[in-house]
């Protein structure tokens, strides 16, 4: 029988989180706690390790353990074109916009295995702007930054993102964006010419550029209100005066300082427009 994550000791959790921040530069002391519990939980089962304590010894000693820790922490479902209304969006009502700037700088944050990093530049390839973009994808998770490098996904995956490209407003043919051999496709490497890979803890790290647009999709629901409140903070001083913000479809500005700071573009796909000068 598997462990229950809901009875661990909260001190020692947070024993762990602040020993694992102390020592690799990772915090999660605020993330979301029902979330921390179910990861911590799940990879302790998978390894048939007992207690809190002996995850702590294990995870400050074995560098190759702690990597794959990492990966379980910060798994985000993501796919092509994820939400198509979203992306049509973004044609509609940012396009346009964004389109006045001579140079274009864009940031998705936590970009995972790379779909979302892709999805953008098809998408401004179309519009006629990839050429004058350039596109910051960042992560905490390494191997997941490797993977959105080299562009590689399962052939099997490309029927289901070449519904959500045609829904999203696409104006080709998707199978013209990438070369099928065996069971995987390789995009093209004309869409990540234009693309920066790097690592970011949203957590720790700060602002390292100013953009036209930050999309930030499904992460923060993976962190605690406060934290929610100090990454938003980091994208509005990371927004040039009347940036573009897009979020989650479960996700908000509702509980942050900067909620009056921001003006709705898009309500209903989470698009938001950076309104004034900072006022403190």
């Amino acid at each position: 029988m598997g462990l229950n994550a809901m009875e661990f000791e909260k001190k020692e959790l947070q024993d762990l989180l602040e020993a694992i921040r102390a020592a690799h530069g990772y915090d999660f002391t605020e993330y979301a706690d029902a979330s921390v519990r179910r990861r911590i939980a799940y990879f302790m089962n998978n390894h048939k390790i007992e207690t809190l304590e002996m995850l702590e010894k294990i995870l400050l000693k074995e560098e190759s353990v702690f990597e794959t820790f990492i990966q379980g922490m910060s798994v985000s479902v993501t796919e092509m074109f994820r939400d198509p209304s979203f992306y049509k969006s973004l044609r509609e009502n940012v396009i346009g916009r964004l389109s006045t700037y001579p140079f274009i700088k864009i940031w998705i944050a936590g970009c995972a295995t790379g779909e979302e990093v892709y999805s953008m530049a098809i998408l401004f390839k179309e519009e006629g702007l990839l050429n004058r973009t350039l596109i910051y994808a960042t992560d905490i998770n390494q191997k997941s930054l490797q993977a959105a490098k080299e562009g590689v996904y399962p052939l099997e995956n490309m029927k289901a993102y070449t519904g959500n490209y045609q829904k999203s407003g696409g104006r080709k043919a998707f199978s013209e964006y990438y070369k099928a051999k065996y069971n995987s496709v390789l995009f093209d490497k004309s869409l990540r010419e234009n693309v920066v890979f790097s690592p970011h803890n949203l957590s720790t790290d700060r602002s390292f550029n100013e953009f036209q647009l930050i999309v930030c999709r499904n992460v923060l629901i993976y962190f605690n209100q406060q934290l929610q409140g100090k990454v938003i903070n980091l994208f509005y001083d990371s927004l040039c005066p009347f940036g573009f913000l897009g979020l989650g479809s479960k996700e908000s500005l509702l509980f942050s300082t900067k909620k009056n700071f921001f003006d709705e573009v898009d309500r209903k796909e989470k698009i938001f427009r950076k309104s004034r000068l900072k006022i403190e």
